[in-house]
């Protein structure tokens, strides 16, 4: 028996550091829905900016083409298929990614606050308070 040491034993509590179930169904349906959004308003926003005359690359516009290896694969281009005929793909797909990292950011913006809402707080019950030393700046 030492010094320090109590002789009673107090029970610890271990919490799992695992978020809520209804977290990971919301990460789930977000991880499907923000691409299928995503690539609905880039389709929209190209094929608006083409009837208004907006200034789009014109690389960007037009059915993609692949290399010629491609099209001697039969497994690739098999694959490969349903892009190839997608009208202004490229344009599409850039927009696409422009609203993928908006929308992220975005969702991470309203997830930070809410989480800064209902958060448990910063200390626990065990924590010392923080200190309250003003450190003065070092001059010469």
């Amino acid at each position: 028996m030492g010094k320090y040491r109590s002789s009673v034993k107090k029970a610890v509590v271990d919490k799992k550091r695992e978020p809520h179930f209804a977290w990971r169904g919301i990460g789930c349906l977000m991880f499907i829905l923000i691409p299928v959004i995503s690539w609905a308003a880039g389709y929209e926003t190209i094929h608006y900016g083409l009837d208004h005359g907006w200034p789009i690359p014109y690389e960007l516009l037009g059915t993609p083409t692949f290399p010629d290896f491609f099209y001697r694969s039969s497994g690739v281009m098999t694959i490969l298929s349903p892009i190839a005929t997608i009208q202004h793909f490229f344009a599409i797909l850039a927009a696409c990614l422009v609203y993928m990292v908006a929308l992220g950011g975005i969702l991470s913006v309203i997830y930070a606050f809410a989480y800064r809402a209902v958060a448990p707080s910063r200390y626990g019950p065990l924590d010392a308070p923080p200190s309250n030393v003003k450190v003065k700046r070092y001059k010469r």
